[in-house]
């Protein structure tokens, strides 16, 4: 076995001591649109959508909630829930093979990609600013192709090093994914800086809904079914201009 199953992640004294504020403020920093994990480059298929004039401001809330609870909360949400548990747990082997499971599950090259990329991403630049050795072996077995590392996964390796409880990680990572949406929608002109606050707004009970389902969800579950998104994915990648990378 290439892995061992020794825990490099904090104790249970250090997770008390990174607790509360701390926390908070860890998954404030990871989740600001400053943080250069690449989610800026993303739109979440949203532009596909947008090139196929299959959406328009009126109808970006329930395409989130769709988005939410059909595709990143039991695939993404998931990921991350499980990944941070495995963690804590000391087991970076049940962090590969949810890592692998969930790249597995992402139909479309754009999309696999840019889960790589900005997990990779992310890892690089959480080992630098958190010193926690956990973050840079896994970052090791990512370089060494041993594991995907997808986004959502780093996130729960991150997450659960820097002592932020699953459930808030959980609840940071989705209200990310949200606030990227929405600055997309901006970018691509589906509407203003006031009704995306309004939509990040409208959008938190869903995200509370979507947390607590990805929390007791197990492995074999893992997986999406937004279809349609898929679709707009796979057009978007052949199309003649792109603003987004995905």
């Amino acid at each position: 076995m290439f892995l061992d199953q020794d825990a490099d992640g904090p104790s249970h004294d250090d997770a008390e001591r990174t607790g509360g504020l701390a926390a908070l403020l860890t998954s404030l920093q990871l989740t600001d649109s400053a943080f250069p994990s690449g989610f800026y480059t993303l739109s979440h298929s949203l532009e596909g959508f947008s090139q196929a004039r299959a959406v328009t401001a009126a109808g970006l809330p329930a395409l989130l909630t769709d988005l939410l609870r059909h595709g990143v909360g039991p695939g993404d949400a998931t990921a991350l829930a499980l990944a941070h548990r495995a963690v804590r747990a000391g087991d970076l082997a049940a962090v590969v093979e949810t890592d692998r499971r969930l790249h597995a599950g992402k139909l479309g090259r754009e999309m696999r990609l840019a889960a790589t990329r900005t997990g990779r991403q992310l890892l690089d630049l959480a080992a630098e600013i958190f010193g926690q050795p956990v973050i840079g072996r896994y970052l090791e077995l990512v370089v060494g192709r041993q594991a995907p590392g997808t986004q959502a996964v780093s996130a729960g390796v991150v997450y659960a090093a820097t002592g932020v409880p699953v459930r808030q990680a959980v609840a940071s990572d989705l209200f990310a994914f949200c606030a990227s949406f929405a600055g997309a929608a901006l970018r691509l002109r589906l509407t203003d800086h006031r009704r995306a606050q309004t939509l990040l707004r409208g959008v938190a009970p869903v995200i509370e809904e979507v947390t607590a389902a990805a929390l007791g969800r197990p492995l074999a579950d893992l997986g999406s079914t937004v279809f349609a998104s898929d679709i707009m994915s796979g057009r978007h990648e052949r199309a003649e201009a792109r603003l987004f990378a995905s």
